[in-house]
């Protein structure tokens, strides 16, 4: 038996996330079909974490077992061939047999992305427009704060799935990147909307609504509503994910 290591990309507007759910279209669902069909053979696909209904991804990963040996080039072209185009595998890699795409994690990346301005068809699928530009030093000062191993639950919305829920965020900054704003966010793991919720936050934060050191409190008491809202999925991108 033999696995190997899927990096996907996807346009998640029009699914309702990663996981397999019996009443919506997902890209598991999707993904999973189609590499079967190409192999001739049900095959599962286990990926590295859920994602929220409309959140994308530059580089997902997955991982699928099989017994027979894969050409990598035609296995991509093949799969690639038959899945819709908003999503598509760009990379292939045999990995150990005890390689898990979710618990051999280490941290993942994601970017919230936000435009400000004139209303631009080009960036709305994928950003949040913002009204003015907010405050970039209050910002990052916000995110110095949550830098560091916390409890996110004051971060998180009710529908998490997990009981421990202390993070260690190793980066996080908010920065220009040509027409866009990027909020920038890098953690050993992530609860239930908690990228958007921080995001939203900080957001806030840079419009002067919430003071730059409210996470002190929010760690403290673990209290939602103090915390932002949660911004719109279109915005959130799935950066990196590192093993």
């Amino acid at each position: 038996m033999k696995r190997i290591l899927l990096t996907i990309a996807f346009d998640g507007t029009m699914y309702h996330g990663w996981q397999y759910q019996p009443n919506a279209l997902t890209i598991q669902e999707v993904l999973q079909k189609t590499v079967s069909n190409v192999l001739g053979r049900q095959t599962s696909v286990t990926g590295c974490s859920r994602t929220d209904a409309g959140v994308h991804a530059k580089k997902f990963c997955c991982h699928i077992d099989c017994e027979d040996n894969i050409p990598e080039t035609a296995f991509t072209l093949g799969v690639n061939s038959a899945l819709p185009n908003d999503i598509a595998v760009i990379g292939f890699k045999e990995v150990e047999n005890d390689f898990h795409a979710r618990y051999s994690c280490l941290a993942k990346n994601y970017v919230y992305y936000f435009y400000f301005g004139t209303k631009n068809p080009f960036f709305d699928r994928f950003a949040l427009k913002l009204d003015k530009e907010p405050n970039l030093k209050l910002m990052n000062c916000f995110c110095d704060s949550i830098v560091g191993e916390h409890d996110f639950y004051g971060f998180s919305s009710s529908g998490r799935t997990v009981s421990q829920t202390i993070r260690n965020v190793t980066k996080c900054s908010v920065y220009r990147k040509e027409e866009h704003l990027c909020f920038d966010i890098t953690a050993n793991g992530f609860l239930y909307n908690m990228v958007r919720i921080l995001a939203g936050t900080a957001l806030d934060v840079g419009y002067g609504k919430i003071s730059q050191d409210i996470s002190e409190r929010i760690f403290e008491n673990k209290d939602r509503s103090l915390a932002g809202k949660t911004l719109a999925p279109n915005g959130l991108f799935l950066n990196e994910v590192y093993y």
